[in-house]
């Protein structure tokens, strides 16, 4: 096979995670609107994952304390990860799987939505993060790849990417941050921030067909 054949077959595998992400639309455009209102409240994103997801979760909070396209006042968003000396003293210090927990401990408030990314859902630091943020009082949402999983379980709000491999999930889900960075941008330009509140509404769900 040749290398564009792969890269073609890459594209259409992309493509087709993209299609079968049900409501991926929907979800985002309500996941838009919500942080709107829990930013505009004072309240802050708190964002984690390992690797790639480490990336991506940085790259959502540059685009609220920088923008994403139009110019509006900056939010507060932390990637827990960023922090190097805190992450590396946490996990020499109590463990691998205390590196962003503690981290929620210390800087996530109730209201705080953090937001947690893992294509295995199965990351043992991403999970304890999201039991220390419910018990907080803070809101989960997860970016994950197939549901079942132990993350999309945990959160309140989960967007669960089927795809064959870690690479097509990313990809995923970095077209579903840019959705809920245009989303939350539009909901503040119209003054339609709605505050988030926990309601039989935010019960676990995922989007994304099951296996």
């Amino acid at each position: 096979m040749s290398i564009e054949q792969v890269l073609r077959d890459r594209l259409s595998q992309v493509t087709y995670a993209l299609r079968t992400s049900d409501a991926l639309a929907e979800t985002c455009a309500d996941w838009g609107r919500q942080l709107a209102g829990v930013l505009a409240a004072g309240n802050r994103l708190l964002a984690a994952g390992n690797g790639g997801s480490a990336a991506q979760a940085q790259h959502l909070t540059a685009e609220l304390v920088g923008r994403f396209r139009d110019e509006r006042r900056p939010f507060s968003a932390i990637p827990l990860h960023g922090d190097t000396s805190a992450t590396t003293a946490i996990g020499n210090d109590y463990g691998a799987e205390e590196v962003f927990a503690r981290q929620v401990d210390a800087h996530g408030r109730p209201g705080d939505v953090l937001l947690l990314l893992s294509t295995s859902g199965r990351s043992g630091n991403v999970l304890a993060a999201a039991e220390r943020a419910r018990a907080a009082g803070l809101h989960v949402w997860a970016l994950t790849g197939p549901a079942p999983n132990p993350l999309a379980a945990l959160a309140h709000r989960s967007i669960c990417a089927l795809g064959p491999d870690s690479a097509t999930i990313q990809e995923v889900h970095l077209v579903a941050l840019h959705l809920v960075c245009e989303a939350m941008d539009l909901a503040l330009a119209r003054r339609e921030p709605q505050h988030l509140a926990v309601t039989p509404a935010m019960a676990p769900s995922s989007i994304g067909a099951a296996r």
